[in-house]
């Protein structure tokens, strides 16, 4: 099965400046694929790119097989973009906006465009809300009007940047389940945000830029791999005494900054699944009773976080 999106050494360059530095990227068909870094990361000239919007200093963007830069209105009948923020206008009701649109992309009759407009609105649950008009909508209401709109030309490709800007948490879980239910079409999703923990919940997949380069992708824990950011902080509930557990905990290298509290042992730990694994097991075999045993990962807002740190330190 072809790539949805093939991104092949793409550069972008703004005078001496390198926003986007040999990207190689390949997303396959039906996923939600996020685009994840900090300010300047090149996030938004890589849209830029494959919406056509402007050409790379070189490089190749294919789309669903399309050479976007040789094919230029068939990659654009492809492409569905829906930027940060896109506005929509305040003397119109929801259906006359999204007709509007339906007949710009010259979608058939107006009987065909009309049908049309009511898929769209059923997708992204917006159907009561038809003869409404914009001005009326609330931000997550906006946003999934423009979603709507998107939508209207049946795009193989959608990319979204920060969809879910500004929107409160239930706008945020009903455009999560729109979608999800366009990537079980076959459609394929790129999207960005700066909502971190919402992009590890939306996404099947991701990436993470810095400085214009392609740091990690692939699941959540997969980039969290990649970036080796194995640290993790373990909580030993004891229905013992800490003390013997405590200084065979402090004589392991992977154990750090470790402290007790009552029954209760704290640390930092640096490794693998299988060594958290060898060291419950060591605990078990030297007579600790262990009523539980808990792990706080590095969220991927602490990865991002990190990596912006690394930006200011260089």
């Amino acid at each position: 099965m072809r790539p949805a999106i093939d991104i092949r050494s793409l550069r972008v360059d703004y005078g001496d400046f390198v926003a986007v530095d040999d990207l190689t990227l390949t997303v396959p068909p039906g996923e939600v694929f996020g685009l994840v870094g900090p300010n300047g990361a090149g996030k938004t000239s890589t849209f830029r790119v494959i919406t056509t919007l402007m050409e790379p200093t070189y490089g190749e963007v294919i789309l669903d097989g399309v050479d976007v830069f040789e094919d230029l209105e068939t990659a654009r009948r492809i492409i569905g973009y829906m930027p940060d923020l896109a506005p929509v206008p305040s003397d119109l009701k929801v259906q006359e906006f999204l007709e509007f649109h339906a007949a710009a992309y010259g979608l058939g009759n107006r009987a065909q465009r009309r049908d049309r407009v009511a898929e769209c609105l059923e997708e992204v649950a917006l159907t009561d809300q038809r003869d409404k008009w914009c001005k009326q909508l609330s931000r997550g209401q906006t946003q999934r009007v423009v979603l709507a709109k998107t939508l209207l030309h049946r795009p193989r490709v959608l990319v979204l940047d920060e969809p879910a800007s500004g929107l409160d948490p239930l706008a945020r879980r009903d455009l999560r389940s729109a979608l999800r239910r366009l990537a079980a079409t076959g459609a394929t999703v790129f999207i960005s945000s700066h909502i971190l923990s919402e992009l590890a919940e939306m996404c099947t997949s991701l990436c993470v830029m810095n400085r214009g380069k392609l740091l990690a992708s692939g699941t959540a824990e997969e980039v969290r791999h990649q970036l080796g950011t194995n640290e993790r902080i373990l909580t030993a509930n004891l229905l013992c005494k800490p003390g013997e557990a405590r200084e065979w905990l402090a004589s392991h290298a992977s154990v750090h900054d470790l402290q007790v509290e009552g029954h209760q042992i704290v640390f930092g730990f640096k490794g693998d699944d299988d060594a958290q694994a060898d060291l419950m097991e060591g605990l078990i075999r030297l007579g600790v009773r262990l009523r539980s045993f808990e792990e706080k990962r590095s969220s991927f807002e602490d990865i991002l976080v990190e990596v912006a740190e690394n930006n200011r330190r260089s």
